[in-house]
């Protein structure tokens, strides 16, 4: 049976990827809609090769290239709700949107009762009662698209209730500055944080990898997803991106998942489930994998990954504070308006204020992530006269 797809944040590093796993298997999968907030070219290409029924894009301006320029039978849609809109005609919905926009796509395609392959994490992280609220939708159900929690995700079907599992590990690779001092963090500019060892992937979440918030997002997840206490969760570097996540049972049994670093194999895992794609993108050559390394985080060289925990903890809108906030301070170091250790100061100090809020509607995690949001905006506001001030001397 031919599964119909919507893929939303098309033209980004996992929506790319999702179109050749797709491209495959034409007998398995159509591709009826596609979204992306810009990327007019990109987007008005891919049309063109999948032919979709719907492309939705967020920008006017993006829109007006792409206008007149889609196959026939294609319908352009415009506008902030166009992304959401997409999301309710496919039998799967792979979210791909990047950072808290995606929340939208998240809640529409779970209303509407559909498969979510999700890539977005940041619309679980920060509204993770309002999305398990969303699940009660008859056919409504999330296969995660991280390598982690799709680690997990085929660890855990491996007839094992979740009264068995003791902890869940997630693996980390380290980043760019795995191993180095505090001291030495202090002048990493962006071309360094943008240099992953192991992964390709966007800016906005390379950088997230480099401080270790990626993980401590993933921790989040990991929660919600799975209903594993934060006690029960850990972090355990591994540079070599081969295990890319764990499940240790009651008994002490460990079971791991291991493949090549390749994001076309958890995006197939999420379009096919149960099934398995035919295939074999993570395939190892044993012969050549050598050693296989694991050891703790260094949480004084990487804070933001406690101050995850803690925003976990806090629960509420915590979660989408620390989203919110990370995504203001990423942005300010990808335009060098704070140094790298200016975003686990903007974190800190955001987190520091937030005010108790429940998550019990869409509404609510919308308000806190503006608070949020303009917090950030104020702390980064202070630290960059102290950047520029350093550049100068």
């Amino acid at each position: 049976m031919t599964r119909t797809v919507a893929v939303l944040g098309s033209t980004g590093s996992v929506g790319t990827q999702a179109l050749d796993v797709i491209g495959a298997r034409p007998d398995r999968y159509r591709v009826v809609a596609l979204a992306a907030r810009s990327s007019a070219a990109v987007l008005v290409e891919q049309a063109h090769a999948v032919r979709p029924e719907v492309v939705a894009v967020v920008d006017p301006a993006a829109a007006a290239e792409v206008a007149g320029r889609l196959p026939p039978g294609t319908t352009l849609e415009v506008g902030e709700g166009a992304l959401a809109a997409a999301a309710t005609g496919a039998d799967v919905v792979l979210n791909a949107v990047v950072g808290f926009a995606g929340l939208d796509v998240t809640l529409a395609a779970l209303a509407a009762g559909r498969r979510l392959a999700l890539a977005n994490k940041e619309s679980l992280i920060a509204a993770g009662p309002v999305v398990r609220r969303a699940l009660a939708t008859p056919g409504a159900e999330i296969v995660p698209v991280d390598s982690e929690h799709s680690a997990i995700h085929q660890c855990l079907r491996a007839g094992q209730t979740g009264r068995e599992v003791r902890r869940l590990l997630l693996t980390a690779s380290g980043g760019p500055f795995r191993g180095h001092a505090p001291e030495q963090l202090a002048s990493v500019g962006v071309s360094e944080a943008l240099a992953h060892p192991t992964w390709s992937m966007g800016p906005k979440i390379t950088v997230d990898s480099s401080t270790l918030v990626n993980k401590g997002l993933e921790v989040i997840e990991a929660h919600e997803l799975f209903d594993v206490p934060y006690e029960d969760i850990d972090v355990v570097v591994h540079p070599q991106s081969i295990v890319h996540s764990m499940v240790e049972f009651l008994d002490g049994s460990t079971v791991a998942q291991l493949s090549r670093p390749d994001m076309r194999l958890p995006i197939s895992y999420a379009l096919g489930y149960p099934e398995r794609h035919d295939v074999p993108y993570g395939a190892l050559d044993w012969s050549a994998v050598g050693r296989l390394d694991f050891e703790p985080p260094d949480h004084a060289a990487f804070p933001c990954l406690g101050l995850a925990y803690q925003a976990g903890r806090l629960g509420g809108t915590a979660p989408a504070w620390f989203n919110a906030a990370n995504e203001v301070a990423v942005a300010a170091f990808l335009e060098e308006k704070i140094p790298w250790l200016g975003i686990a100061a903007v974190l800190e100090t955001v987190l520091s204020r937030h005010d108790g809020g429940k998550a019990r509607t869409a509404g609510d995690v919308v308000d806190a992530d503006r608070t949020a949001r303009r917090l950030a905006h104020e702390e980064v506001e202070r630290l960059a006269p102290l950047r520029a001030t350093r550049r100068t001397t």
